[in-house]
């Protein structure tokens, strides 16, 4: 991989064709990337790819191979064990469990780089754990018995404790892991003000990619004994980019959404969606989970509806965007209602750009086609044509299908 040029003045980490693994074992080879002073990077990749080996050796845990790694301008391999714990601190995965621990004790072992021959704490080491503590929010658990914290707790302490050293970086492996939700958003939360407030820079290994997305500086797509890709994740993550990263099948990531989206429409009956103006997401996502084979439209191509339908693989009829609806689209709209088993509307306020899209009622209707809706107000008031089919309004997403699985 190239160098990837600094746009910000303080480099905190610079690595230079590095290689790590073990003795018999190369598991990335000639890395070279710099990290910024108060940034958030995300190493991204599946299970076995190297990013805890590369941790292990930017943490020295593990020598290096190859290469070098400079932290704040100084060699990695020159730096004493207390010249290195004062700027760097380390959260790896395995669990500390010591015995009759209280978290206050714990977290004041991350003062060690600063405490005399004797360990003994000043009245400034305790005023820093207390701030240690403070920043991840965990004041109540300081007389707590660090064996009886719960895992988000737990994390909260070890955090702590590596933020007690004062740090310039922090590398943590999989800092969610085995968290609730809750937890791992309050986690990350921490973690990015850590960044913004602290101006410290924080190195993570992560497997959500949706968190990462919206939480990093940079990233790093770690597969296939190398970075195969590195900047920021507006740039780097991608459809085609996360697919290849973990080799996705069923799934889509997609970037104006910043999640990942199961490509779940079905091989069921065919219904056609008429959605637009973010109204039809919920809606999607049931009916690709009932297995039923979705088309949808007229959508814009800046509308959520868009973003969703194509993330979950719905075959999908659109417009630019600020565009009115052609007739063309229109007229291939209305030969794909033919096939369909009937005609969804999401209820979606009718404006001049995509007023078009009532041609699509109209015409299915006159088909004889079966039309839910969640539209609320009186629009399908007036009577169906004599020919038509009929009009069945819905107040809800689950409402609406499980109609359509009664009476399809």
């Amino acid at each position: 991989m190239n160098q990837v040029n600094s746009s910000v003045n303080q480099t905190v980490l610079q690595v230079d064709h590095l290689s790590v693994g073990y003795k018999d074992k190369t598991v990335l080879r000639e890395l070279s990337f710099q990290v910024e002073k108060g940034g958030f990077v995300s190493l991204l990749g599946p299970n076995g790819a190297g990013k805890t080996t590369l941790l292990r050796t930017l943490s020295r845990h593990l020598s290096p191979l190859y290469g070098t790694v400079l932290v704040d301008q100084a060699d990695l391999k020159k730096l004493t064990q207390k010249e290195l714990a004062k700027t760097m601190s380390v959260v790896l995965t395995e669990k500390v469990t010591p015995p009759f621990f209280r978290a206050w004790d714990f977290v004041a072992m991350g003062r060690y780089p600063h405490t005399g021959f004797m360990g003994k704490l000043t009245a400034s080491d305790e005023k820093a754990v207390m701030e240690a503590l403070a920043m991840v929010h965990a004041e109540n658990l300081l007389f707590r018995d660090i064996n009886t914290l719960s895992d988000g707790e737990r994390q909260k302490i070890l955090i702590a404790r590596a933020l007690a050293q004062d740090p310039a970086i922090i590398l943590l492996d999989e800092p969610t892991m085995h968290l609730d939700l809750k937890h791992r958003m309050e986690v990350m939360t921490i973690l990015q003000s850590l960044c913004r407030e602290k101006g410290i820079t924080v190195v993570a290994s992560l497997h959500d990619v949706d968190i990462a997305a919206k939480i990093s500086d940079k990233v790093a797509l770690v597969k296939d004994s190398q970075i195969i890709a590195w900047g920021e994740p507006e740039n780097v993550l991608s459809t085609d980019s996360v697919s290849a990263l973990y080799d996705f099948k069923g799934a889509s990531f997609n970037r104006y959404l910043g999640s990942i989206e199961i490509r779940g429409n079905g091989a069921g009956k065919p219904v056609f969606v008429v959605a637009g103006m973010s109204s039809a997401a919920i809606l999607y996502r049931l009916l690709s989970k009932r297995g039923f084979s979705i088309i949808t439209g007229i959508l814009h191509e800046n509308d959520l509806d868009f973003f969703v339908a194509e993330s979950i693989g719905a075959e999908n009829y659109s417009q630019p965007p600020m565009t009115s609806i052609t007739t063309e689209t229109i007229q291939k709209a209305k030969k794909r209602i033919a096939a369909c088993t009937c005609v969804i509307d999401t209820g979606f306020p009718l404006g001049d750009l995509n007023h078009g899209n009532a041609e699509l009622f109209k015409a299915a209707l006159e088909m004889g086609s079966p039309l839910y809706t969640l539209r609320k107000d009186d629009y399908f008031s007036q009577p169906a044509p004599a020919s038509g089919g009929c009009v069945f309004p819905c107040n809800s997403e689950s409402q609406l299908v499980s109609l359509l699985e009664q009476q399809l």
